[in-house]
């Protein structure tokens, strides 16, 4: 008899975002002449840079003629160009020294912060903040590791780390020994920061306690502030602690195209029951190379034309643009009379609902009396209840649209 993995049963609720999209389909079909404008799923509106179009075209000629097609790349872990364009720029420019072969390509960071609890022991206790972006916790629960459901939407065995106005959206260490701990800075969903000497608290935490530090750099590039940092790897020490994702598709636009990746650091550490010290990029190494064949030489060209001069000009103009957005939203709300975080480094803008409304039901009333989808906090874990995001990634008419329309109802 063909069993189930149970594990799976323990999911509390459908995914979010399809629950958004079920929920927006339902509306369409009752109201099929409504302007609905999306800021709810953090999808990007602007298209491609010219760089990267052009980089994708001419790789696709090559691909077209037998002196210049690739097939495989180096080993499933990113062509050796992208990931030198990557250590460059991304790394050495800001005095991290790291090698190339600790970067590892791949087609999402969804995919890799979802995929890397997988080298890890099913009996490590998970640590979370909360609200927290979903991925990292149903992937967990789908693996083993949450125990039975509790309330508000958790699980018994995973520790939730509260991010609250009165903390900055920053969790005070656990108050109990965990050994994998995401972190997500700029946040998703809320929008804000982690100072250096924050971030430095959970490095020393997690060096203590032998512990790893899954940090979720995702919009590293919407930092605008100079003292925040990019990198945990700015951090001294967190190279034997933590594991770094990035991701294009926020950056460059890449929702559509897929193109991430992952650093490993050779320093990192993880052990046996018996304590015995055992490397963690060579379990990756084969974990990522045994079920990932890679990126595509077209779409890795394309990745690599990122990080050209042009490339840049390009992108950081198409940033400014939404963080232009950030901005306008930002200032809307705030002068409506809301209570607003988060849009200064990051795409997202959280905001709390009205006294005495659920954020489902601020969900509903927007989409229904303002034709405006956002995302209830609630969706994020208990403590985004009573809390609402908004995304910077639409375009610039439809913000203003969105924000006359939030202005009529209030």
């Amino acid at each position: 008899m063909i069993t189930v993995n149970e594990n799976f049963l323990k999911l509390q609720a459908g995914y979010l975002f399809p629950e958004i999209g079920r929920r927006l389909r339902q509306f369409k079909v009752e109201n099929p002449t409504a302007d609905v404008i999306s800021m709810g799923i953090g999808d990007v509106t602007q298209p491609l840079a010219p760089a990267v179009v052009s980089a994708m075209k001419k790789a696709v000629e090559q691909m077209g003629k037998i002196e210049t097609f690739r097939g495989y790349d180096d080993g499933g872990i990113g062509y050796e160009f992208l990931r030198e364009a990557i250590n460059t720029n991304d790394y050495k420019a800001r005095g991290v020294n790291i090698d190339n072969d600790e970067i590892f390509v791949s087609d999402g960071s969804k995919c890799d912060t979802g995929n890397m609890q997988e080298i890890f022991g099913l009996d490590n206790v998970v640590a979370v903040t909360d609200p927290v972006y979903p991925v990292y916790v149903d992937t967990n629960v789908m693996a083993g590791r949450g125990g039975v459901p509790a309330d508000k939407g958790r699980y018994e065995k995973i520790v939730y780390l509260p991010c609250t106005a009165e903390n900055n959206f920053v969790p005070a260490l656990p108050d109990k020994p965990v050994d994998m701990i995401y972190l997500c800075y700029p946040n998703n969903p809320t929008g804000t920061v982690a100072t250096k000497e924050e971030l430095k608290k959970w490095v020393d935490y997690a060096r203590e306690n032998k512990a790893v530090i899954f940090f979720d750099a995702a919009y590293e590039a919407f930092i605008t502030d100079d003292s925040i940092p990019h990198s945990i790897y700015e951090i001294e020490g967190a190279k034997e602690v933590a594991i770094e994702f990035r991701s294009f598709s926020k950056t460059a636009g890449f929702t559509g195209v897929r193109c991430a990746f992952a650093i490993v650091p050779k320093e990192l550490k993880a052990y046996t029951k018996e304590g015995k010290a055992i490397d963690v990029r060579p379990l990756w190494n084969r974990r990522h190379c045994t079920k990932f064949n890679g990126v595509s030489y077209i779409t890795q060209a394309g990745a690599a034309a990122v990080y050209s001069d042009e490339g840049k000009e390009q992108i950081k103009k198409v940033i400014d643009y939404y963080l232009k957005n950030a901005a306008v939203i930002r200032q809307c709300l705030a002068d409506l009379g809301y209570h607003v975080y988060g849009g200064k480094n990051a795409p997202y803008i959280w905001l709390k609902t009205p006294e005495g409304v659920g954020s489902w039901e601020f969900f509903d009333m927007l989409l229904n009396k303002a034709n405006v989808v956002g995302t209830p906090g609630a969706g994020f874990g208990a403590a985004g209840e009573g809390y609402f995001r908004l995304t910077a990634f639409a375009t610039a008419e439809n913000v203003e649209k969105a924000m006359k329309r939030l202005a009529t109802l209030k």
